[in-house]
């Protein structure tokens, strides 16, 4: 259910600085949304999976942390990540 190296890697060459970045919080939240929505389409299938959707709730929590952030220091940045990654419609 986790994300795939070959996934890890195609992302965090996406939105990473360089190859190896993997902590900047663009890779972050690219990482977090994928995640959420693999979790998402798990839940389509098992309703009463209440302690996997803690944890969901706990990604989306992580997530919305990490784009306040970048939304205060450059929002640019915020706005485009949000386009590309269609969080916002």
């Amino acid at each position: 259910m986790a994300l795939l190296n070959e996934e890890k890697s195609g992302i965090v060459k996406k939105f990473g600085r360089n190859d190896l970045d993997t902590g900047s919080s663009e890779v972050q939240i690219a990482l977090l949304t994928e995640r959420i929505k693999q979790l998402t389409e798990h839940f389509k299938v098992h309703k009463k999976d209440n302690h996997g959707r803690r944890g969901l709730i706990d990604l989306v929590n992580q997530r919305r942390k990490l784009l306040d952030y970048t939304k205060r220091k450059d929002f640019q940045k915020y706005a485009s990540l949000i386009a590309e990654l269609g969080i916002r419609k």
